[in-house]
């Protein structure tokens, strides 16, 4: 992402927009965006280690606990908040059972927080293909795949204004602004700042709205890919 200086403002216009896994490099990606736009992004991290690296970009870090700490607790520190975001997961190198307990769990405890504060705008980070698991496999892609599926079924039941996106494959190439979106797109790659540039239009621009669609590099500009969910 290219450098900007941040835009200032008011009050009023200004968007307190709460990450989950706050740390994580899509996270990074979309809050310094956020920042550099004028809005206020937060980011829940369990190690309080990384708060200088999100103070470095604009972002207010609180640390939490997503597998350990209640809905409850949770509700009460995102409460005010116009939009959240699910964007933790457990990462490589893990093994079945966090698959299960953040990137499942982890989505449905911040969607519990969510109606018990009162906020309705929830966009959930998935994966693409998720529901194409193989039932019955303890192979861990295979749980961490079940884990999005099921998540994102129970938050699609939710009475919130709920946004699931589900990325192709990602990389660390920079941003070109456009975009496919669909159902089904098909495989594909993506980088991770453009997926970034995705999250941060639907918080700011309230596009897709109870949409779930798969993304990956295309020829639309983020802004009219969005637009036309």
């Amino acid at each position: 992402m290219t450098e900007e200086a941040t835009v200032e403002l008011a009050d009023n216009d200004r968007l307190r927009v709460v990450f989950a896994g706050g740390h994580g490099q899509i996270a990074l990606l979309a809050q310094r965006r956020l920042a550099a736009e004028g809005h206020q992004p937060v980011g829940l991290i369990r190690n309080s280690d990384h708060a200088e690296e999100l103070r470095a970009i604009g972002a207010e870090p609180i640390v939490f606990d997503l597998e350990n700490q209640t809905a409850a607790e949770l509700a009460e520190i995102v409460a005010g908040a116009d939009a959240l975001v699910f964007a933790a997961g457990a990462g490589p190198g893990s093994g079945s059972a966090r698959k299960m307990s953040v990137d499942r769990d982890g989505a449905i405890l911040l969607a519990d927080a969510a109606e018990l504060a009162g906020i309705r705008r929830y966009v959930v980070i998935s994966a693409m293909a998720a529901d194409d698991y193989i039932v019955g496999s303890e192979e861990v892609f295979q749980i961490y795949l079940r884990a999005k599926a099921e998540a994102d079924e129970i938050i699609r039941s939710r009475d919130l204004d709920w946004t699931i996106v589900r990325p192709g494959g990602l990389t660390d190439d920079p941003a070109t602004g456009n975009v496919l979106v669909g159902a089904r797109t098909g495989r594909g790659q993506i980088p991770r700042d453009e997926v970034a540039a995705v999250v941060t239009r639907l918080v700011v621009d309230g596009t897709g709205v109870r949409s779930q669609f798969e993304l990956i590099s295309g020829d639309t500009p983020v802004a009219e890919a969005l637009r036309a969910l």
